[in-house]
């Protein structure tokens, strides 16, 4: 049940965004783009600071600035200002924790979201190069960017990890936004195929990931 309540609170804030979007096109949504695209080379820096804010203190939403880069930037220069924002901020998370350890992580973020991080601790993420991928492809990415970077994973295997995870679920939420702002159907429709796709691969990920901390029964010689 609880799973399914998950499901209808990520479909809820997916359809009040696309509602709230289309809204805006038909009554300003273009000049709010203009003023934008006024605002020059300040406009991607704030959306640029604000997604790298959300991961160093991942309480904050995240996902949120995907779609308004798309939204508001167009899909080329939302993808790159969000691409470049994660691959920063996720690797400062990263060599934080890696430097620092786990108690500066926790006064940094606090107690709620350091439980989330401990738990991904659990997991052994660094003998697992496809499940570090999968699951960084996930809502959680800052969590775990900060538990990769605890568990001592060596920068060589976090990086294409985090390269491949970017590239790829930074360029479906991205569409969503850019597709829903220009009315573009097709764009939509496929980038919302992808996020279903992606949205059951980190949904294996994750359920592997739990399989894997269960405690197995113990074996009796026969």
């Amino acid at each position: 049940m609880s799973r399914l309540s998950k499901v209808l609170k990520i479909s809820a804030w997916v359809a009040a965004f696309i509602v709230v979007v289309v809204l805006l096109q038909r009554y300003g949504i273009a000049p709010l783009q203009d003023a934008v695209k006024g605002m020059g080379f300040w406009a991607p820096l704030g959306l640029f600071l604000l997604r790298g804010v959300s991961i160093i203190l991942p309480a904050l939403p995240s996902s949120i600035y995907s779609l308004l880069a798309g939204s508001l930037l167009g899909f080329q220069t939302g993808y790159l200002t969000i691409t470049l924002s994660d691959l920063v901020f996720c690797s400062t998370a990263f060599f934080i924790a890696r430097r620092w350890g786990r108690g500066p992580v926790s006064r940094l973020v606090g107690a709620s979201a350091m439980k989330r991080i401990d738990g991904f601790s659990k997991n052994q993420l660094e003998g697992n190069f496809f499940l570090m991928t999968g699951l960084l492809m996930t809502g959680l990415f800052d969590f775990l960017s900060y538990a990769i970077g605890i568990s001592r994973t060596h920068w060589r295997v976090f990086a294409p990890a985090l390269l491949i995870s970017v590239l790829i679920s930074d360029s479906i939420l991205v569409a969503v936004g850019a597709g829903v702002a220009q009315g573009a159907s097709l764009t939509l429709g496929l980038a919302l195929l992808a996020m279903f796709a992606l949205a059951t691969f980190t949904g294996l990920m994750k359920r592997k990931a739990a399989s894997k901390d269960a405690p197995h029964p113990p074996v009796h010689p026969g």
